[in-house]
């Protein structure tokens, strides 16, 4: 009870921003209401009011646990069923495209002058699923909460113009054919929410294709955050400390990122039916909404202002390079 009293403010206050983003998000369905938590969130965070110390326990259970919770439940709507739907050349597609994106993020985060953690997080959002991916990410590389923040509410800005722009390129280059357009939609864009409205602009048969594409990024997201993790970890020389004969999961992948994956590998057998992943995944997605919300209040507006042009050049190149190397891949292994 004493628990429950300590973060009841500041998590009915996240559920509050979460019912305000979910209505927003019902008017403005192509922003998602994801966005409109980050942003809501970022608001009331700034305020006096926000920064209430009373608020505190609340918002940090927001923003971790229940994010966690998320990502857990996302494995159970998924299956590896989706790498057999795009096939060899799709599934290859996939792994360059995410394995160049990773790339030059972390390189042009660095040429930028970025911290190497908030690079580390940019470059999983970019290359798997936005939110989920740096959430993910972020206590594996022992990410600041500040870097998350950032990096998630850049990572969907960025998702959001791209989902705006890419309809009309597929146009220009694809005549909207069905799997090209889909695969530089699903391959590039942040969000599956951003992948459903990006392809709805086209049809409807675009946006179910495009979606295939995006889960079968997500599909990889346990291996992600394994690589950076590493990544992180070489550097510093760093690693689990294991008494001789021992093993632990947590040792390879964050307790929520190997939930995520053996769900995943459950649901692959099994097939749950759609009574079961349906109610799972909005209630999945609710969580989701009020950890952003959370994640949201984290963010200092005065950080934002502080690297304006260089998180705007990194964003933008971001977002040239996806685009620009899913149409060269497309013209390799799709067309």
């Amino acid at each position: 009870m004493k628990l429950l009293k300590t973060i009841l403010p500041g998590l009915l206050l996240c559920i509050a921003i979460a019912v305000a983003a979910i209505v927003l998000g019902k008017f403005f369905p192509s922003l998602g209401s994801g966005l409109f938590a980050i942003l809501i969130g970022i608001v009331i965070g700034n305020m006096n009011f926000g920064s209430n110390e009373a608020l505190r326990a609340g918002v940090k259970f927001s923003e971790s646990k229940l994010l966690y919770y998320s990502i857990i439940l996302l494995g159970a709507t998924l299956t590896f069923q989706s790498l057999v739907d795009i096939g060899w050349n799709g599934l290859a597609f996939i792994l360059i495209q995410m394995s160049a994106t990773i790339a030059f993020v972390i390189w042009l985060g660095k040429k930028l002058g970025f911290e190497e953690d908030f690079r580390l997080l940019m470059a999983s959002g970019n290359a798997v699923c936005g939110s989920s991916a740096i959430a993910s990410t972020a206590p594996a590389i022992k990410a600041k909460v500040s870097d998350m923040a950032v990096s998630i509410t850049i990572v969907n800005l960025l998702g959001t113009v791209l989902m705006i722009v890419l309809p009309g390129i597929t146009s220009l280059v694809f005549n909207n054919e069905v799997l090209p357009s889909s695969a530089l939609i699903g391959g590039t864009l942040q969000s599956v929410g951003q992948v459903v409205a990006s392809g709805s602009i086209i049809g409807e048969a675009v946006k179910d294709q495009a979606a295939v594409f995006k889960i079968s990024r997500i599909i990889f997201l346990a291996a992600v955050v394994f690589i950076l993790s590493r990544i992180k970890n070489a550097k510093h020389k760093e690693g689990p400390k294991l008494s001789k004969g021992s093993f632990q999961l947590s040792s390879i992948l964050p307790w929520y990122v190997a939930g995520f994956f053996i769900l995943c590998i459950i649901n692959t057998i099994l097939q749950f039916p759609e009574t079961i992943t349906h109610p799972i995944k909005i209630f999945g997605n609710y969580l989701e909404i009020i950890a952003l919300a959370g994640i949201g209040m984290s963010v200092k507006i005065k950080d934002l202002i502080k690297h304006g042009w260089k998180i705007s050049a990194y964003a933008g190149g971001i977002g040239l390079f996806q685009i620009t190397v899913a149409l060269i891949l497309i013209f390799l292994f799709i067309l």
